[in-house]
């Protein structure tokens, strides 16, 4: 018989590489949207007919009873959150609310209904923000540095705290950035990307960033939905950190994006002080040796890889729908 998957957050970027996988595996998925909720269903648009939409809200505990009880999951992945960061500065008690009590919520949920059904916990690198060591594991202290990571941390312990004291096989995965044509075009990868098509295709004449300096450890969110998996099929609930082990900076990826269009971004490029965070991040890589020893789990797309495909699909998507990419 085949397993049933919950996946919160499906309209979002992890949620939409998720449900593919979890499809291609046989499982039955459905996905949880709120009621009011104004994000588009575009990147799930092609898996129609595949899976099943169901509304519920992360703050409205009978909603979420309500939920388990009618899908009655093997599996919860929980990737439900406001995702980016400097909204997080602008919204910190929504933030709170669902990346931190909306998870409480959620484990509850389980503990009432059924502490057997195995849960995914999307936890963050942002939790790590002043890193005192580098690289970063799972051993390393937690120090954030904005409301997101700080939100992030509380949704991390409480899920320890539920699977040391319910029994509940819950994992956290402490993903570090993952990018993919699928990216919000608030965040700087897939500005990059989207900007970068629009000059290359004639309709725009600059690219305006911060922190040239500034470093990620960037992969491909494809590859990270797998490691998820993975997670919720060991015998013993766990937690892993998840990323290439290689930072690169803004700069490398417009350098290799212009690259890869035949441009020279020194041509393009101009730096908006404007646009620097007030508190950036400290260098931010992650040792997922554990999830290689445990998981088996490695990055397939490299970084050079991963550019080449965001610029490639944006370049795909105005060929196909002109310069308005604001729906993205």
């Amino acid at each position: 018989m085949a397993k049933t998957a919950l996946i919160t957050g499906i309209t979002g970027q992890d949620g939409s590489y998720l449900a593919e996988f979890l499809l291609a595996k046989g499982y039955r998925v459905a996905g949880m949207v709120r009621r009011d909720h104004s994000e588009s269903l575009g990147r799930i648009a092609h898996l129609e007919g595949q899976i099943e939409i169901c509304v519920a809200d992360l703050l409205d505990q009978g909603s979420l009873l309500r939920l388990i009880e009618k899908n009655s999951p093997d599996e919860i992945y929980n990737l439900a959150a406001q995702s980016f960061v400097p909204t997080s500065w602008d919204h910190p008690v929504s933030t709170g609310e669902f990346a931190a009590l909306g998870v409480t919520k959620l484990l509850e949920s389980i503990r009432l209904v059924n502490p057997a059904i195995r849960y995914y916990q999307a936890s963050s690198s942002e939790m790590f923000g002043k890193a005192e060591e580098s690289p970063q594991n799972e051993r390393t202290r937690f120090c954030p540095r904005n409301p997101y990571g700080v939100a992030k941390v509380y949704g991390h312990l409480i899920t320890v705290n539920y699977r040391e004291n319910h029994g509940i096989p819950a994992c956290s995965g402490i993903l570090f950035n993952h990018e993919s044509p699928r990216r919000a075009t608030a965040f700087v990868t897939r500005k990059i990307s989207r900007q970068v098509a629009l000059v290359k295709s004639g309709h725009a004449t600059e690219l305006r960033l911060g922190n040239l300096i500034a470093a990620r450890d960037w992969g491909f969110a494809g590859d990270y939905v797998e490691a998820m998996w993975l997670m919720l099929q060991q015998p013993e609930a766990q937690d892993y950190v998840v990323g290439t082990g290689r930072a690169h900076t803004v700069k490398e990826f417009a350098q290799l994006a212009f690259q890869h269009v035949g441009l020279d971004w020194q041509d393009y490029v101009s730096v908006d002080p404007s646009l620097v965070r007030g508190t950036e991040k400290h260098q931010l890589v992650a040792d997922a040796g554990k999830a290689r020893r445990v998981l088996g789990w490695i990055p397939r797309v490299d970084f050079e890889t991963l550019v080449a495909m965001m610029v490639d699909a944006d370049l795909a998507e105005i060929d196909a729908r002109g310069p308005d990419l604001s729906a993205c």
